[in-house]
C-alpha cells in the first residue's frame, strides 16, 4: 500500500565485517584501514569505518524489506532539501555512480541490502532543560518544517489513525502474537482507538516530517549548535508529530516547556494550535506502532536478547492496561 510502513522482518544474515568493508570501499572508492565499530541501532545495522588517512565515516545498512527504494529516496530527498536550506543535518555521500543509495548482495540466498555512507559527526545528546534550551529545540524544528513542508513523499507513511495505525493493528492480528485469551480485549481497544481518533485528524494539514524527533536524535555540537540526525522514520503528517516527542512529559504536566518550544518554532514557521489536541492520540498511535514493529522483530536473535519477556502473558496484560489508560487520556484531550 502506498504511503504505509512496510514489513520490518528482514534479517542481516550474511552481512559480516568483510562484506561491510568491501561494500563501502567498492561503492565509495575508499581505502579503509580495517577499523569497524558497530553502533547500537534498533532497526538497521550501523557501522563506523575509517579510511587510511584517518577520516571517519558512518555506514548505514537498511533492514531488508522495511522500506522500498522509493521510500528510501524520499528520505534522502528530504535530507537534500534540508542541506539546500542550510539546516544542520548530515547528508549521505554520493557513491561512485552518483547516487546516495548503494546495494550489496550477501548470504547463500543472495539477499540484497541497501546502504548509505555518511561523514561522521560527533556530538553529545541534547539534554538541556533551561528555558533557552526548549526555545532552541523549537527553532530547529520550525526551521526544518519551513524547509521541507512543501514537497512530496508519497511512498512514506501518512501519520493518521486510519492510514497508519489501522495497518499496524492488522499486522498484529495477522502475526498472531497476542495470546489467544487476551487477543479479544487487545484488539477491541486497538480498533476502538482507530475509530474514535480518526476524526480528530480530518482537518490537520499534512507535511513532510522527521517522524522520530526525540531528543536522542538531536546532537549538541560544541561551537556549532544543534544537529538533527536519523531521518529513517520520516513520514507525512501533522506538524505536532515532530514536536511532542521532545517534551519531558504529558501536555498537562509541562505547559511551560510546550509554550517555549512553540515560541521558538514560531520564529521560523506558523503553528496551528488546534493540533495540540492530537498529542495524546499520537502517543497512543506510537504505542501500537512500536508493538507492530517489535512483533516483526520477534525472531531476530538480537531483539530476543534485549527483550526476553516480549510476548508473555504478563507483557500483554500490561500492554492492554496501558492502551486502555492512554485511550482514556486521548479522549479527555479532545473534550
Amino acid at each position: 500500500m502506498s504511503g504505509t510502513h512496510e514489513e520490518t522482518g528482514g534479517t542481516f544474515r550474511g552481512l559480516g565485517a568483510e562484506q561491510v568493508v568491501a561494500a563501502v570501499e567498492r561503492s565509495y572508492r575508499l581505502e579503509l584501514d580495517g577499523t569497524l565499530t558497530e553502533y547500537v541501532s534498533y532497526v538497521n545495522r550501523v557501522y563506523g569505518v575509517r579510511d587510511e588517512e584517518g577520516v571517519e565515516y558512518v555506514a548505514k545498512f537498511y533492514r531488508p524489506g522495511r522500506w522500498g527504494m522509493a521510500a528510501l529516496q524520499d528520505e534522502h530527498r528530504l535530507v537534500a532539501d534540508c542541506v539546500a536550506a542550510e539546516l544542520p543535518v548530515v547528508a549521505p555521500l554520493e557513491a561512485v555512480d552518483g547516487v546516495t543509495l548503494s546495494e550489496v548482495v550477501v548470504g547463500d540466498n543472495m539477499q540484497t541490502i541497501r546502504f548509505a555512507c555518511y561523514p561522521k559527526r560527533a556530538g553529545r545528546t541534547f539534554d538541556g532543560d533551561a528555558d533557552e534550551d526548549w526555545v532552541r529545540i523549537g527553532r530547529l524544528i520550525g526551521r526544518l518544517h519551513a524547509a521541507v513542508q512543501v514537497g512530496a513523499a508519497t511512498s512514506r507513511m501518512l501519520c493518521t489513525p486510519d492510514r497508519s495505525t489501522a495497518g499496524f493493528v492488522r499486522q498484529l492480528r495477522q502475526a498472531e502474537v497476542v495470546l489467544p485469551d487476551l487477543a479479544p480485549d487487545f484488539f477491541e481497544l486497538a480498533e476502538l482507538a482507530v475509530a474514535s481518533l480518526t476524526p480528530l485528524f480530518h482537518d490537520a494539514r499534512h507535511i513532510r516530517l522527521h517522524g522520530d524527533c526525540h531528543r536522542g536524535n538531536i546532537l549538541d555540537r560544541a561551537g556549532e549548535g544543534l544537529l538533527l540526525i536519523d531521518f529513517d522514520d520520516m513520514m507525512r503528517g501533522p506538524a505536532v508529530q515532530d514536536l511532542w516527542l521532545v517534551l519531558p512529559g504529558r501536555m498537562g504536566d509541562c505547559p511551560r516547556e510546550v509554550q517555549l518550544v512553540l515560541d521558538g518554532y514560531q520564529q521560523f514557521n506558523e503553528f496551528d494550535y488546534s493540533q495540540l489536541r492530537l498529542v495524546e492520540p499520537l502517543r497512543l498511535m506510537r504505542m501500537i506502532y512500536f508493538l507492530a514493529w517489535s512483533a516483526s522483530q520477534r525472531d531476530d536473535p538480537r531483539f530476543r536478547v534485549v527483550n526476553p519477556h516480549w510476548g508473555t502473558n504478563a507483557f500483554w496484560l500490561q500492554e492492554i492496561e496501558d492502551l486502555q489508560t492512554q485511550l482514556e487520556i486521548a479522549a479527555q484531550a479532545d473534550s
